[in-house]
């Protein structure tokens, strides 16, 4: 049976519910409407706002604006609901593309997707694709929450469309940087009986990313049976408290993606290399003291190593894609090589194709055989 509706806009019907939310000076009622699918969904989203309104947490939407709005959301919602390390990046994404912008003081009930579009047009400019969608993936998220709350009837962030998102694909290829034969060898050379040196060729032979070299324990690699399991990820973050007081923290946590958790069979040499590091505490890659090496320590001897053995500086992460093409160069298949790097969608891994042009000429060489 259908669900009774008594009101219709751009050709959907919704049921209207009308609740009052407070009193003007003079005694006047204030009236606030809440819409749903049918009659019931109308009810719940105005007693849930109701129940928020009587508890403080509610400001006037009639005239809230979306900084206000969004900050109260980020602060009081989002900070219980996510990471840490998430959190840090929706509060440096409002702090630098929301507040004080050109959308800031839209009333937020008021707001249409052409003034994101427009917004973001203007960002196009001088922002990059991947910089927008950061901050379209914010905007879209808390446009939900208003949307299921009845704030606004439609997520105006549905119909986007974000700019340079063929400059960014062509970006993303020409920045994948990873180290050639002859640059591994003087690597090798330049790491003997360095504090690093275990970690480095660790990374060279699991792909691992350097928070989960970091974040490793013992308990997670089985060395008779040659393989490491990939559970957290150690980060250097910004842990903010509801009145936006932050603190710079060191923190093991899951990896952001539930792909990211994964086994990561080792090569007889990388087996060779652990069994002969010291167990000072639970961490793989730990100082005498058994705690994890820092980011910090990480880079400064990094960019000391590559500087020794006269290579042109290529950020740690290069390690990483340099496992991925090695492995894709030896003939490895492209689903094997994505669950290696624990990617959530092959696409991601099919990048590293571009950067191997010698790859696609030997596989249709292949053909000389039948040819």
């Amino acid at each position: 049976m259908a669900k009774k509706t008594n009101f219709e806009v751009n050709g959907n019907k919704y049921y209207r519910v009308t609740r009052t939310v407070g009193h003007k000076a003079d005694g006047t009622p204030i009236k606030k409407v809440f819409y749903g699918s049918g009659i019931n969904e109308a009810n719940e989203k105005a007693d849930e706002y109701m129940n928020k309104l009587n508890s403080g947490m509610s400001l006037d939407y009639q005239n809230v604006t979306l900084d206000e709005l969004i900050y109260k959301w980020l602060f009081q919602i989002k900070l219980n609901e996510i990471k840490p390390s998430s959190f840090q990046s929706y509060e440096g994404t409002y702090r630098n593309y929301i507040k004080n912008s050109d959308i800031a003081y839209l009333k937020v009930y008021k707001i249409k997707s052409i003034h994101i579009q427009e917004y973001y047009n203007k960002l196009g400019k001088n922002k990059t694709f991947s910089q927008v969608k950061k901050l379209n993936k914010l905007l879209k998220s808390f446009f939900f929450y208003a949307e299921k709350e009845g704030f606004i009837l439609k997520n105006p962030c549905t119909n986007i469309t974000i700019p340079n998102q063929n400059i960014q694909k062509n970006k993303t290829i020409d920045n994948i940087e990873y180290f050639s034969e002859e640059e591994i060898k003087q690597l090798k050379n330049a790491i003997k009986n360095h504090k690093l040196e275990n970690l480095i060729l660790t990374a060279l032979g699991t792909g691992l990313r350097q928070g989960e070299l970091l974040a490793l324990k013992w308990k997670n690699v089985n060395l008779k049976e040659k393989y490491l399991k990939v559970e957290e990820t150690l980060k250097k973050v910004y842990v903010f408290d509801s009145d936006g007081n932050k603190q710079l923290e060191t923190l093991i946590q899951k990896p952001k993606t539930q792909h990211s958790v994964r086994t990561v069979d080792l090569p007889d040499k990388i087996v060779s290399i652990l069994s002969e590091i010291p167990h000072n505490g639970v961490y793989v890659f730990s100082d005498i003291n058994g705690n994890p090496y820092s980011a910090k320590t990480i880079f400064g001897n990094w960019k000391k190593i590559l500087k020794d053995a006269n290579i042109s500086y290529k950020k740690f992460h290069s390690l990483r894609h340099t496992y991925a093409t090695m492995l894709l160069t030896k003939g490895v298949d492209l689903k094997t090589v994505q669950d290696l790097m624990g990617h959530s969608d092959i696409t991601i891994t099919q990048i590293y194709l571009h950067v191997l042009p010698k790859t696609k000429i030997d596989a249709v060489n292949r053909l000389n055989d039948i040819l």
